[in-house]
């Protein structure tokens, strides 16, 4: 039987976590061993936080750029407010939109209130798979704009963890 985690333990384990998986045949066993314990201690953490609600899904994050998806678009719609979450719903389950959400519309300047992100390795691809989306969905005359990345500053999973504490310097 394998002891459970303590706190300094639980408190690395989800800053281990925040960083991604190691990319290793037995992960959970390297996590296990940097914060000196027990593979079996790590799943159960795991599994006991997953039924607490902390988890809401257990993914990765591609670095799209570096596998050569450099043409990356939001789509933003202005869908009515009462249609808005079944559009979200068809949109979000499309092939090609990688991410949908909702967000409030900030007016005057500002009428969108859905967000599609669409990745491709052409720009103009993107376009014609969003003129495709659109037309299959009856959105085509829905307002909307296409917003290509110029640059990317960050990407990475969440970080829900405190920060490590810093040593004090005294002298």
């Amino acid at each position: 039987m394998c002891s459970a985690l303590n706190s300094e333990q639980r408190l690395e384990l989800r800053r281990l976590l925040e960083a991604g998986l190691p990319l290793a045949s037995r992960p959970y066993q390297t996590l296990a061993e940097q914060i000196g314990a027990d593979e079996h201690a790590v799943l159960a953490q795991m599994q006991h936080w997953n039924e607490d609600g902390l988890f809401r899904r257990v993914g990765l994050v591609l670095q799209h750029r570096a596998l050569g998806f450099r043409a990356n678009a939001m789509l933003v719609l202005d869908i009515p407010d009462d249609h808005v979450d079944e559009v979200g719903q068809r949109l979000g389950q499309a092939p090609g939109i990688n991410l949908c959400y909702q967000r409030p519309r900030r007016l005057p300047h500002w009428p969108y209130n859905l967000f599609c992100m669409v990745h491709g390795r052409e720009r103009e691809q993107v376009r014609a798979h969003i003129a495709t989306l659109l037309a299959e969905h009856g959105l085509s005359d829905v307002p909307h704009h296409v917003l290509f990345s110029t640059r990317a500053f960050k990407q990475r999973g969440g970080r829900y963890a405190p920060p490590a504490p810093r040593e004090l310097c005294h002298g």
